[in-house]
């Protein structure tokens, strides 16, 4: 029997995609927000493609504040910029 691949909606470009493809954004139950590469960390979680665009996208119309229910830091902004162009040199 074959497993259902899940599917979670990127912020950015606004397409469903595979799971494992996008990058997880995750708030702790204490409110920190952090960047979730395994996507096991508790909390609540939002998803974005490893694309440029797509975090430009999600950064010009707050989707990220909006799905994570908080302000996000820049820190955690340039931190997303940083491994997708680490992704990129791969």
């Amino acid at each position: 029997m074959l497993k259902k691949t899940p599917m979670r909606m990127c912020l950015g470009c606004r397409e469903m995609k595979p799971k494992r493809e996008l990058i997880r954004v995750v708030r702790s139950p204490e409110g920190a927000v952090s960047l979730d590469f395994k996507g096991k960390s508790s909390g609540r979680g939002a998803y974005l493609c490893r694309s440029a665009d797509c975090l430009k996208r999600a950064v010009r119309s707050r989707a990220l504040s909006r799905a994570l229910g908080v302000e996000i830091p820049e820190t955690i902004y340039t931190g997303l910029a940083d491994s997708l162009e680490e992704a990129d040199g791969k």
